[in-house]
């Protein structure tokens, strides 16, 4: 049976999961939350995830969400010896330390998102301060590797992905992280499926955004 994924496209945990989706060729049912219509606060929604977040999956009965244990999940069942989220420990081990890394990047850019398209302000300094301290450690990590821990694409790269997606929206500099720059602009063209699950238009983020302010004007 089909899993079906609970998503949103401005969502970049989402489209992080729907990468890996596609990349293990898993049959799927996309049921789209919109978000600011408040798809996520029904009843039946907070039944299946009473965090009321996106992605969330339901697999013949079985949900889960937080997108890195979905991407987890869904190499452990339908890969479990494939290459995306390797078995070997210490492996694993840098795959995990990387998807951790990037869990700590999301709320630092949704904060700089908040503030510049939304607010429609500058963001605190100590706010990007923050964020490319983390961007250096991950400099670091990357180094000379293809891929974020290796010669192998993992799950790292695709949850990472998505994740930069976000800063090439707010046009944040990474010039001064070359191994960072080069891993992105490289790796996202290596993917056929890239663009289509992450590439936006102007009017679909000015659209986004405009839907996002009217959403929190009346919350």
């Amino acid at each position: 049976m089909p899993v079906d994924l609970y998503y949103s496209r401005y969502s970049g945990p989402s489209r992080a999961v729907l990468m890996t989706i596609r990349h293990l060729n898993i049959p799927v049912n996309l049921k789209r939350v919109h978000l600011n219509e408040g798809d996520h606060m029904k009843p039946e929604y907070i039944k299946m995830n009473p965090a009321h977040t996106v992605p969330t999956i339901h697999d013949n009965g079985f949900s889960l969400w937080e997108s890195r244990a979905i991407m987890q999940y869904l190499c452990n069942q339908y890969a479990p010896d494939g290459q995306l989220y390797p078995r070997e420990p210490k492996k694993r081990a840098l795959v995990d330390r990387c998807l951790n890394i990037d869990m700590g990047l999301g709320p630092q850019i949704g904060e700089l998102m908040r503030a510049k398209t939304f607010a429609g302000v500058d963001p605190p300094q100590d706010m990007v301060t923050n964020l490319k301290n983390n961007l250096k450690v991950l400099d670091v990590i990357i180094g000379a590797n293809h891929y974020v821990t290796g010669d192998e694409l993992t799950i790292a790269d695709l949850s990472l992905l998505a994740t930069g997606t976000y800063m090439d929206w707010l046009e944040v500099d990474v010039s001064e992280f070359a191994n960072y720059k080069r891993w992105y602009t490289t790796v996202h063209k290596e993917l056929p499926y890239f663009h289509q699950i992450n590439t936006f238009s102007q009017e679909e983020r000015e659209a986004m955004v405009a839907k996002g302010r009217a959403y929190a004007l009346k919350k």
